[in-house]
This record gives C-alpha cells, structure tokens and sequence, in this order.
C-alpha cells in the first residue's frame, strides 16, 4: 500500500499527505514498504557501512555537521570523511517540490540498492514531516538506541512533529523555531513613540490593537505587514480543529478570521497580497520598503532578511522583537535515519551530538544565531547578554523563543495540512485582489483540494 502511494506521489498525482493517511491503519505491515521485506532484518544491518549518504535540500544542515560535528572532516564540496566513512552531500533544492521527488524515487530503491547506495540520513520539514514519519521508510529513533532520557530537554512539540500514529518518535531536530512580531524600530518610534518592545507589544497584544496600529501606520505611510500572507501562519497554528476531519476538509473559524482581516486590510492598503518570498515581499527588508513588520522565528531575520546586505534595516540593526496577537513556529527540520542504512551506529552518533550535546549546542546559538532544541541551554543565553543579536539593535530575543516554544500545540496538526493551507492563500488571493467573491474563492479552494486530494470531500 505504502509503495503504491509513494508511486502515486511521483506520477504527480499528489504532494503531500497521503503517505501519512494510507499508512496510518496499517503501519505494521512492511511487506510492500521501504524495505521490500522484513524491517526487522533491514534495520539490525551492519552499522559500520564505508559511505554514509545524507539527503537534504540546501546547505544549512551541511554546515551544522561540517562545523560542529566532532571529528569532520570536508574533503570537497559535497563529500566529507569521520573517521574512515566517506560522507557524501546528495542537496536537491526544494524548488518545485524536487526535494520531495528525488528523495522519494531513491527511497523506492532503497531496498534493493547497492549498500554505499543506500540513504543513511535524511532531512524532512515539519510542513510535510507526517509523509514519511507514519512509513517504514523512517526508523524508530529508540532502535538506533537512543533513549527518551537522552532527550528529556528537548522542546515537546519538536518531537510531536515527528511522532507517528502509533506513538512511535521518527527523528530528531536540533533546533526550534517559534515565532515573534519583528519590527521596525525606527517606525515604531515614528508612529507608537517608542520602539521599546514592552510599549511595542502593547499595541499589538492581540488582533483587535493590531488592527488599530496598522491604520496608525498606514496613515503614516507604512504597510503594517507586507503581504496578508505573513500573518496567516500565525492564524493556522491557532486552530480548534485539523484541517481534514472524518474525510471532509473543514475550514476553521480561525482561519476565516484570517480572511476578515485580511480582505479589511487590504482594502485599506495596509497590506499586500503578493506571495512570500518574492521581490515586493523583500522589499520591506529596507527602509524605503515602508513596511512595519513580519513575522517570523530567528532563522528569518537572521539568515533571511538581508542582514548582510548594506543599506538593509537587519544590517543596520534596526529591528525588534515582542511576542505579537498570538504565539507560533514556522519551519525546523528534522533528522531521520532511513531504514536499511547500514550506518545506524553513526547516524544515530550524528543525532545525539547535534540534538543533545549540550556543548555543542552552545556552539551552534553562538556561531549561527540558531535557536536550538534543548531547554537549559536556551534558557542559559536567554540570560546571558552575549548572546543578543546584532539584527536587533543588540536585543535578546531568546527569552521569548523560549516562552514560545513551551507554549506550541501540534494535537491540530495532519497529514494534509501543506496541500490545504498552499491551495487556501491561493484562492483568498483572488477574493483580496477583487478578482473572485469569497464564495467563489471558496469554490476555487475546494477544486483545487479535491484535485489534489481526490479522496476528500469538502464542505
């Protein structure tokens, strides 16, 4: 069955989710699954393999392992030794969903493959983590020996990401990542009088002061966000309910909250309704941009807000930080090791070191400005003034990342949530632009879902 639906996702049929949903009334059976046979066999492997294979879609884990990984050693561009294992680097953007494919084409050979051919260790977001947690494709992180005390500091929700169906934990992450309101600081000086983050998250403690500041701003001459789109992450992991419920697709009241603002907003000119990540997104990552605030967890304004490029506010240091209407996370990434790797033993060495060495997750806040997964540790710089970010003026931040991310709950989260919430900002961008009612930007959604779903049913 799970084969099947790996195939179907290749063909195109689907991007998301129905690993999750075909697996999770039959995650005992491997007959048809990664293995091709027997886990059990597959997973007691030899674990001392002379090619350690690593799957990921860009260069950040690359250099946690290269920088902070004891005893790495870098002898190209995508290959690397520990101790006698040769370790090769196989990156595939995630562009167009090619991540996905490739990872997922050589996961149906994995059975079969030569044993330097294998995947070893593979990296999964938490906005599609659920496709390959409820397969066999991912092996249980107490079979590589690892032990819940090992990981008693880490943040809950990092491991409820990558929790199966049967309670069973599929990876580990050495970071966290909740949201804060980031803002900026020589607008809100202009417009609140003060930059403070005590007087700033006044005006913004919840969605009704949020709107009241936006129409100050706009009236100033800034965009309170850039797009409606950067508010919407922090409506959707707010739910009441998940996205999918007894095979039907149900559209939280929440989200439609999201769209009540929104659509005002928009109307106004207090906002955009261009996609994130494009140019006039970007835009207001300089002081022309006119836009008062994003909202994002560290590794956004760290490594994504232009922070060294001259002339940008990062650069400069003229953002700020407070907790916002509602608390949430964006992002993180995940390590799993991959059944049949006959490197467990290093694999499951990698895990620890990154996600529960202590030390070296000192290293990685102070080298990479990374919030990272383990609680005394972050608590430790959240005191300590070394650790404030040069983005923000030389505020620390890290105190409310850790409120943050004790307070994330994930019992909302399924398998279809990417497909739904990509598919849902689509359609309201008609309604926003003026180009649909929100009766048919509602029709337009549930097409799209029952196209890309075909075994839903929606409202």
């Amino acid at each position: 069955m799970k084969k099947r639906i790996f195939s179907m996702l290749l063909a195109g049929a689907m991007v998301f989710g129905l690993v999750a949903c075909g697996s999770n009334t039959d995650t005992a059976t491997t007959g048809d699954a990664a293995t091709g046979g027997d886990t059990t066999e597959q997973t007691t492997a030899a674990a001392d393999g002379s090619v350690l294979n690593i799957y990921c879609w860009n260069e950040e884990f690359k250099s946690r392992v290269t920088d902070h990984y004891p005893g790495y050693e870098a002898t190209g561009d995508n290959e690397g030794k520990i101790g006698d294992v040769t370790v090769k680097w196989n990156i595939t953007p995630n562009e167009n969903n090619a991540y996905q494919q490739n990872l997922d084409e050589t996961l149906l050979k994995q059975a079969d493959a030569a044993a330097n051919d294998k995947i070893d260790l593979f990296l999964v977001e938490a906005d599609y983590a659920l496709k390959y947690v409820d397969t066999d494709y991912t092996m249980p992180v107490a079979d590589l020996g690892i032990t819940e005390d090992e990981l008693a500091n880490q943040y809950q929700y990092t491991k409820d990401v990558m929790t199966d169906s049967n309670g069973v934990l599929k990876g580990l992450s050495w970071q966290g990542c909740p949201g804060t309101f980031i803002y900026n600081r020589e607008a809100a000086k202009e417009v609140l009088g003060s930059d403070d983050p005590a007087d700033v998250q006044a005006a913004v403690s919840d969605w009704n002061k949020f709107a009241d500041t936006a129409a100050k701003m706009q009236a100033a001459g800034y965009k309170m966000t850039a797009t409606a789109n950067d508010t919407y992450r922090v409506f959707s992991n707010n739910v009441s309910g998940k996205w999918v419920q007894d095979g039907k697709v149900v559209v939280d009241d929440n989200i439609k909250n999201w769209v009540e603002m929104s659509k005002k907003m928009v109307d106004a000119g207090q906002t955009g309704t261009q996609d994130l990540w494009s140019d006039d997104w970007s835009k207001g990552f300089y002081p022309d941009g006119k836009v008062f605030s994003y909202f994002g967890p560290a590794w956004l304004i760290n490594f994504c807000m232009a922070a060294d490029q001259e002339g940008s506010i990062a650069n400069q240091g003229g953002w700020g930080a407070c907790e916002g209407p509602q608390g949430f996370f964006w992002g993180g990434t995940w390590i799993c090791a991959a059944t049949g790797t006959d490197n467990a033993d290093l694999v499951a060495d990698i895990m620890r070191q990154l996600t529960t060495n202590e030390d070296v997750m000192l290293d990685i806040v102070k080298k990479d400005s990374d919030f990272v997964n383990n609680k005394p540790a972050m608590e430790k710089c959240a005191q300590d003034d070394s650790y404030a970010f040069d983005v923000f003026g030389g505020q620390n931040p890290l105190a409310m990342y850790c409120a943050g991310a004790e307070k994330i709950d994930l019992s909302n989260q399924g398998a279809y949530d990417q497909g739904c919430n990509e598919e849902f900002q689509k359609a309201m961008k008609n309604y926003f632009d003026g180009n649909a009612t929100y009766d048919e930007a509602i029709e337009q959604f549930n097409k799209a879902i029952v196209e890309k779903y075909p075994e839903l049913k929606t409202e």
